[in-house]
């Protein structure tokens, strides 16, 4: 995979503050960008549980040194505000953190101007990333839905100024519950048939979850069960933490490999630049270099 440098200057700015009305606690966002250069895409990225807008650096960075405004969003499960299992506000955190998107989404102007960007950033592309639990909350915003407990989809959370996404580990659906899961997150039972949107889904070929009782597959729901365009990167290696995508060393990283972290950066960052309609030429390249691999990695599209 891709070992070229990081082409731009980066830098950050946070926290910056988010309307965000009966929340209960201040909706803070960073805003990591290049330092130069015009008419920047945006990826308005959702963390996984716990963590916050402070990680995902190896990702972050690297796709804002590839010309992306990256906004990240602290949701309400993150450590932070210590809101455990057994709050009576976790069972609704996973609409708050819908919210949270939508809240970003539609003050993405002010955001902006407070980090200096306001000229600098193309409002026409926007897309949305997460990582586990952040992929289930981008899901929704790419027009995936929740199913109640008659099998019946919630509500349409998709936000019309999001033109594609991106879904690292995203959970698959409900039917194959644990216990555990079953009880404590009830939520998980996503529907991705109105998943219209252009999106790059990717899973990892040894992440066995705790919270279903099927296999690494489980994490490619979200792409064989959504109507096309869409595209999944399979990583034959790769656990759940995706080879330390949430930053270098931490202790939830179970499956280390920097060049894993580099390999799903770049593709994101090449599906978005293509869907997107800047340069299609990386994700062209990327599919010649998965065609021609060493079966380490594949990617497939529909």
């Amino acid at each position: 995979m891709s070992s070229r440098p990081l082409g731009h200057q980066i830098v950050s700015v946070k926290p910056i503050l988010v309307p965000a009305p009966d929340r209960g606690i201040d909706l803070q966002v960073r805003v990591t960008a290049p330092r130069s250069g015009p008419n920047l895409p945006v990826i308005v990225f959702s963390h996984g549980n716990a963590w916050s807008m402070d990680a995902y650096e190896p990702l972050v960075d690297r796709w804002a040194a590839a010309g992306f405004v990256v906004v990240q969003p602290t949701h309400l499960d993150s450590r932070r505000n210590a809101i455990g299992w057994e709050d009576p506000r976790f069972a609704t955190i996973w609409r708050v953190r819908v919210a949270d998107l939508h809240a970003v989404l539609d003050n993405l102007g002010d955001i902006l101007a407070q980090a200096g960007l306001e000229s600098r950033v193309d409002r026409e592309r926007i897309a949305v990333v997460g990582h586990s639990w952040g992929a289930q909350t981008a899901g929704a915003v790419l027009g995936a839905r929740v199913l109640d407990a008659d099998g019946v989809p919630g509500e349409d959370f998709s936000h019309s100024a999001v033109s594609a996404g991106a879904l690292i580990a995203a959970t698959g659906t409900g039917d194959s519950l644990t216990p555990f899961a079953a009880e404590n997150l009830p939520f998980i039972k996503p529907d991705f048939s109105t998943m219209a949107t252009p999106a790059l889904v990717i899973a990892g070929g040894k992440d066995q979850s705790q919270l279903s009782t099927r296999g690494p597959e489980w994490f490619t729901d979200a792409y064989h069960l959504s109507p096309a365009p869409k595209s999944l990167l399979t990583i034959d290696e790769a656990e759940h933490s995706m080879g330390g995508i949430a930053g270098e060393s931490v202790a939830e990283t179970t499956d280390e490999d920097p060049a894993r972290v580099v390999l799903i950066a770049d593709t994101i960052s090449a599906y978005l630049r293509a869907v997107l309609g800047l340069d299609d030429s990386e994700w062209t390249t990327l599919g010649s270099a998965a065609e021609d691999g060493d079966a380490a990695w594949s990617i497939t599209s529909k």
